[in-house]
């Protein structure tokens, strides 16, 4: 008899306490890809847990992740993670982000012994994750892995050195071992880019894919492209506004392997895509119902009809 795992995804990253700047007003809103992916998920019905660090002054705010059902062990930090988070708001696809503190890195000592279907690294900047802990994650079961925790540095490359510093993309130097423990990798198109040398999100995503991971799920602002089994993906953006820009990768990944517990790539996709649509247009995790995501995958395939029937009356 197979025991049942005791989550469905285990999240591990930063909690981040961000400050938004929009035309020069700002605020201060949580933050990290363990609160965006972790709510969205429970919305989903999946089964999650937090493993986190953040000064203990802010422990508070997790009580909205414990609220929507998501099992969280956090870690006393010296101080919590905040990116400060810069948008004109002509534009909300374009943003200057200053890593503004730092909670410091995990130790293995830090994650407690779940099991898990997957285990998903999401970290804010690089410095939380080593390779022996993406190592060790990898030997309890599937990973999931942003790579901008690996990638994402402060402009003087040290991630706990002064304040306030712009973020920058680098080189991963043990790129190919620690992709070699990766199942799910998930990239944007600059850092697909990065990494590769390639422009083309599907020749950028095959190419990732031979250093190990079954699948790499690339974003940019207007689709998702994933490559799975050697078949490509994609599924568009389509918001009405993006005043919940921040937070779109985020969603995007975790909804995504959080679909394929249950379905195929190509569903995951289209259903992720769904999510993250509807998560641009309100600020904060997504916290809509199954039915909104239904709606928009239905108007989709009824629009993808109509074209067709368009394009046939015109031949």
């Amino acid at each position: 008899m197979t025991l049942s795992p005791d989550v469905d995804i285990v999240m591990i990253g930063h909690f981040a306490k961000d400050t938004l700047v929009v035309d020069d007003k700002s605020e201060v809103a949580s933050g990290g890809g363990v609160y965006y992916g972790s709510v969205a998920l429970r919305r989903m019905g999946v089964r999650v847990a937090v493993v986190t660090r953040l000064h203990p002054d802010d422990f508070p705010r997790l009580d909205e992740l414990r609220q929507e059902g998501v099992q969280v062990f956090a870690t006393p930090a010296p101080e919590t993670s905040g990116i400060e988070n810069i948008y004109n708001s002509a534009d909300m696809e374009r943003r200057v982000c200053k890593l503004m503190t730092f909670a410091g890195p995990f130790q293995q000592e830090d994650v407690p012994h779940l099991s898990a279907q997957v285990y998903l690294i999401t970290p804010i900047i690089a410095g939380e994750v080593d390779l022996p802990l993406l190592k060790s994650l990898a030997a309890r079961g599937p990973v999931g892995l942003d790579v901008q925790g690996f990638v994402r540095v402060r402009e003087n490359g040290h991630p706990s050195a002064g304040s306030g510093q712009a973020l920058v993309f680098r080189q991963w130097p043990d790129m190919a071992e620690g992709l070699a423990h990766v199942t799910y990798l998930k990239v944007d198109r600059a850092e697909a880019e990065l990494l590769t040398g390639q422009t083309a999100l599907r020749v950028a995503a095959r190419q990732l894919a031979t250093y190990g991971p079954r699948e790499v799920v690339v974003t940019q602002s207007s689709s998702v492209t994933v490559y799975a089994d050697g078949q490509v993906h994609e599924a568009p953006f389509t918001p009405r506004s993006l005043a919940g820009r921040t937070g779109r990768g985020d969603t995007c990944f975790a909804t995504y392997v959080g679909k394929r517990l249950s379905a195929p790539a190509e569903d995951a996709c289209r259903f992720a895509a769904a999510i993250t649509t509807l998560k641009q247009e309100q600020p904060g995790p997504w916290r809509g119902t199954l039915a909104d995501v239904a709606a928009v995958l239905v108007g989709r395939r009824q629009q993808s009809a109509q074209g067709r029937i368009d394009r046939r009356e015109s031949q």
